[in-house]
């Protein structure tokens, strides 16, 4: 029996890259897919939905369709709540349950900090960040429904993070810092949603995508073997197995952030605290002053 068979899954930037990827992983494991995706470019257009007909979401639909699965397409924006109300429902409607939700759905505006516009910020943190919270919202409260009646939910939302966030990356303060939210949200989501019989995790994957393809030393580094027969690290599909792991019922992970790259695969550890100073009383400015740096040297 496949991993989801019977499961049925919502994946917001299904349309291309990483959520392509895993709209196909899921599908081939047996899921029923909602695969949304807006059908904007990479800078982001919120509000400015593509027709679903010929949308890059509808491709993926058919690919799935013509493998032999079930999907449906949908082009709602998920940084608009309304929008996201509607996403579940189109989960709903078309295969009776959800049960995985994967929030997928980017953007990139690389910029200095001092280039940063306003425009920029709040387009990246809101498809970002609060396309996280959007889809998530709503299907946390049909679940938390579910449990309410008596229904056993074992769901599964598997969120996406970035190394830009969790390690930095100059460029991209707005970026990083969504991601290191998302990463957040994660740890929070998964103690509040447990009780209901959902798991919350993420996933910071390191693949080929129409962002890395938008910088020149990062697409030239990214490109695929020119042996068609080896490897391709940097190939989404890579990273598909583990989120489709994350998506099946019977894993018992929850409240952990991965990193995924190639075969490889690594937990991240969240913020810890390190070595200390300490005294019986207040500090002073001039104790401070010696005691800091030592500390910080400690640190490494």
């Amino acid at each position: 029996m496949r991993a989801l068979e019977g499961r049925v899954a919502i994946v917001s930037g299904g349309g291309r890259g990483l959520g392509r990827a895993h709209a196909l992983a899921l599908a081939a494991e047996g899921a029923k897919v909602v695969v949304n995706d807006l059908g904007a470019p990479i800078q982001g257009a919120p509000g400015r939905a593509a027709p679903v007909e010929g949308s890059p979401a509808h491709e993926v639909v058919d690919e799935i369709v013509g493998a032999g699965g079930e999907a449906v397409a949908s082009t709602e924006d998920v940084t608009c709540f309304e929008a996201g109300e509607r996403l579940v429902a189109t989960a709903l409607e078309a295969f009776g349950r959800l049960d995985v939700l994967v929030n997928n759905a980017g953007n990139l505006r690389d910029r200095a900090l001092v280039h940063l516009s306003e425009e920029d910020w709040d387009t990246v943190m809101a498809v970002h960040l609060k396309g996280h919270f959007v889809p998530t919202r709503f299907a946390a409260a049909y679940w938390r429904e579910e449990a309410k009646a008596g229904r056993p939910v074992a769901a599964s939302i598997i969120n996406t993070t970035s190394t830009s966030g969790l390690s930095g990356n100059p460029g991209q303060s707005h970026y990083g810092a969504a991601k290191a939210g998302v990463a957040a949200f994660t740890v929070i989501a998964a103690q509040e949603l447990a009780r209901y019989g959902v798991r919350v995790n993420a996933v910071s994957p390191v693949a080929r995508t129409r962002m890395t393809e938008t910088l020149p030393a990062l697409a030239q580094l990214f490109a695929p073997p020119s042996d068609p027969a080896a490897f391709d690290e940097w190939d989404p599909a890579n990273v598909s197995p583990l989120v489709a792991y994350l998506a099946s019922a019977s894993c018992p992970v929850t409240g952990r952030v991965f990193f995924a790259q190639g075969g490889r695969i690594n937990l991240f550890e969240p913020w810890t605290l390190g070595p200390g100073i300490e005294k019986a009383g207040r500090w002073t400015v001039e104790e401070l002053t010696e005691a800091v740096p030592g500390l910080v040297g400690e640190a490494g």
